[in-house]
């Protein structure tokens, strides 16, 4: 443990002034082992990689699912930070059909007249869809049940985050051109100046990174030359990672040592939040790079965005109906309700919406659950929907 680590320990706070590019350089230079990961099929650059078929195999068996997981959840918390999952969609149709959409909103976009930002890039550089989540559900919710019914990306959601997860995405374009961003880390204290985040304990710096799992779909294939995002294996270890990733020293560090991962459209990869990343310099002259970012936050967190997942759940009942009579798994379509609907209970209105008959009230989630498995009709399940909104409000 290092001194700066002692010193936060006993005296429970982080402060900017603590930050030791030595320290830091210790943590990040690191090997990893693919012998720690079983299950993975390569290490690449210090990132696990998994081939997908091979996982998906071993995750189909209730009693690995847990040790896949696990292995997941190791691989983020005290390995590299990061693993790519290979081939996480075999049938490369449904990606198309759903950049399709993605394209279409972008198209709207431009038509418009109306801009998107990007947090940690000059605006403009890149085209960005917000809520995509949202948007790609009332635009196609047959495409979207399609993408989202797919196991690998449930399988490291809850293996980070347990159930109840609370899924929300952006889509992000990269122009050929289109600079790099900065190196740096996410939410939650990732978005924080260096003096807010300084007001919060050690241990809420340490916590921060469980509550969110970040991710991108690849919908193109990504060459190093259309600039897939640059990543700093183990760098998520640095307890001062939230107050250091603004320093020049450190971020000098990061784009002399960072390691880029090729993709292949219908590869995922997913990271710790607070490893330290940040997407390439597109140098290509026609690859348009495009990733759905998904951003993942645990029931007990707050998401970053606003999404209405009651329209969302309304649009894609009939869809689940169609699913369910057509035979998809039970697993399929656990794993759209969760994209989809509010997976946790809190919080609400107690007066109106009462614990009765357990600790909790009935989830969002729950309900859309409940209809499907009683073969409901859509129009009682939109009228059982806005109940449950109107006794939260």
């Amino acid at each position: 443990m290092s001194e700066t680590s002692v010193r936060a320990e006993a005296s429970g706070w982080l402060h900017e002034d603590d930050c030791r590019l030595p320290d830091f350089i210790d943590i990040v230079t690191q090997p990893t082992q693919q012998s720690d990961y079983p299950y993975a099929a390569a290490v690449d650059q210090g990132a696990v990689v998994y081939d997908c078929e091979a996982l998906a195999a071993a995750a189909d068996q209730p009693a690995r699912r847990r040790a896949v997981q696990a292995e997941l959840a190791r691989v983020l918390l005290r390995g590299p930070g990061v693993f790519v999952m290979k081939g996480a969609f075999s049938d490369v149709a449904v990606i198309d059909r759903v950049s399709d959409a993605f394209g279409a909103m972008i198209q709207d976009q431009h038509r418009a007249g109306t801009a998107a930002g990007d947090h940690f890039a000059k605006p403009g550089a890149n085209d960005r869809i917000w809520n995509a989540l949202e948007k790609l559900a009332l635009l196609d919710p047959v495409a979207f049940a399609d993408y989202y019914a797919n196991d690998m990306i449930a399988l490291a959601a809850q293996a980070w985050l347990g159930p109840g997860y609370q899924m929300t995405s952006q889509v992000n374009r990269v122009n050929p051109g289109g600079a790099a961003q900065m190196a740096h880390v996410d939410y939650h204290l990732g978005f924080q100046s260096n003096e807010i985040s300084e007001q919060y304990p050690a241990h809420v710096h340490a916590l921060s990174p469980t509550l969110t799992l970040q991710g991108a779909v690849a919908h193109v294939d990504m060459p190093l030359e259309s600039g897939p995002t640059l990543y700093l294996p183990h760098s998520q270890k640095y307890p001062l990672g939230y107050l250091a990733w603004r320093n020049p020293d450190f971020r000098q560090y990061f784009d002399d040592n960072c390691v880029q991962l090729a993709l292949t459209k219908g590869d995922v990869v997913f990271f710790n939040p607070s490893l330290f990343h940040a997407a390439g310099h597109n140098r290509s002259s026609d690859i348009a790079r495009m990733a759905n970012l998904l951003q993942v936050s645990s029931a007990f967190g707050r998401a970053m965005e606003t999404v209405d997942r009651e329209a969302m759940a309304k649009v894609l009942y009939p869809v689940l109906v169609s699913m369910q009579a057509a035979g998809a798994p039970l697993r399929a379509l656990a794993n759209v309700v969760a994209a989809s609907a509010e997976g946790y209970a809190f919080p609400t209105n107690l007066d109106r919406d009462q614990p009765l008959g357990g600790l909790a009230p009935e989830a969002q989630a729950q309900i859309v659950w409940r209809n499907l498995a009683a073969s409901m009709p859509a129009e009682a399940v939109a009228t059982e929907l806005a109940a449950y909104r109107l006794r939260r409000s």
